[in-house]
């Protein structure tokens, strides 16, 4: 008998085990907040597929992770519109069927026109659906700061050393100096540009107490340390989350304007399945699941219009910089410690 039940124990496993091994599998690289555990489990159960999902938290990782296998190790991922048009240069990314994002008739006015929105399209072809947006203003300590900032400046004030919390991302700091710079192109900039932004920010970089990754990291920075000043790379879905830590924070879009981002679903080259990740793609635009991401994270959906605000005419989208690995090399060695003296 107990042969017998170990032949039975064995047939039951050959049938569950390859059962489980042919089940498709969704892989997805998305920024924090752009994925809860439970919205992917939703999405599992429904299409009957295993979800692999990563978490990026820079520009230049995402770009690394992407690159480093042509777009293997993933099937769908979620960038802004300035970084996409290098992932259609490199044929990192592929044309989205939109016929089979079905939610997308669904969207806001001004993110159904795709072809109106500078990077989305390329040949007549449509590489990325708008998912999520916010700009990127500055966020203080109202325990500490009594009067609201008007600059960006702030984050360089002698007062407030090791007392500042920045981002850890090379495009976006030259963007924010130039701007303090009175560059009227922030994304274009000359070559002695280029040179005064190192020098400005390598004074920031002595002023900061360190550079911030994720959210969940820039959080627990600020409650362990008494941070008068952060720049808030992920807009509101920080101030949300500081809030809900119980920091007293305050949020401004500064005087001379603040970076804002629009971050779209894009089908990886090497992607195993694409109308899994199509499918994935419209099944974030549900009401409910982009809904949640702006009750959950602070973050504007593409769906739920967006009430006007005062500072929307200081509002500067990204665009594609003039050269995106002359900024990173020179942002690795700001944050390594080289002196502008060196450059």
């Amino acid at each position: 008998m107990r042969t017998l039940l170990s032949i039975c124990m064995l047939a039951a496993s050959l049938v569950i085990v390859p059962s489980a091994l042919a089940m498709d599998v969704l892989r997805i690289l998305a920024w924090p907040g752009y994925a809860d555990p439970d919205i992917v489990a939703e999405f599992s159960r429904r299409f009957k597929v295993r979800v692999e999902l990563s978490y990026v938290v820079s520009d230049d990782a995402l770009f690394e992770k992407i690159r480093s296998n042509n777009g293997a190790d993933f099937d769908v991922f979620a960038v802004n519109t300035a970084e996409l048009q290098r992932y259609i240069d490199l044929g990192l990314s592929a044309p989205v069927d939109l016929g089979r994002i079905r939610n997308h008739p669904n969207q806001s006015a001004r993110f159904r026109d795709l072809a109106a929105i500078p990077a989305l399209s390329r040949n007549g072809k449509i590489y990325a659906i708008p998912y999520t947006f916010s700009e990127m203003g500055l966020i203080y300590n109202r325990k500490i700061v009594k009067t609201p900032p008007l600059s960006m400046s702030a984050l360089w004030d002698p007062r407030y050393r090791g007392r500042v919390l920045a981002y850890n991302g090379s495009s976006h700091n030259f963007s924010i100096a130039a701007l303090l710079m009175g560059v009227k192109n922030p994304f274009r900039l000359s070559d002695q540009d280029i040179a005064q932004a190192v020098k400005r920010l390598v004074h920031l970089r002595r002023n900061v107490l360190t550079f911030y990754g994720s959210p969940e990291e820039a959080t627990k920075l600020f409650r362990d340390n008494e941070i008068a000043y952060m720049f808030g790379n992920y807009g509101m879905q920080q101030v949300k989350e500081l809030r809900a830590a119980g920091a007293d924070v305050g949020y401004v879009v500064p005087q001379e304007g603040a970076l804002a981002w629009l971050d779209c679903w894009v089908v990886s080259a090497g992607r195993k399945n694409q109308r899994l990740a199509e499918a994935w793609i419209d099944y974030t635009l549900e009401k409910n699941v982009s809904q949640s991401l702006t009750a959950r994270q602070g973050l504007a959906n593409t769906i739920t219009p967006q009430a006007a605000s005062a500072g929307n005419e200081r509002i500067i989208w990204l665009e594609p910089v003039e050269n995106v690995e002359r900024r990173q090399m020179l942002w690795d060695r700001i944050i390594s410690g080289d002196g502008f003296e060196n450059y």
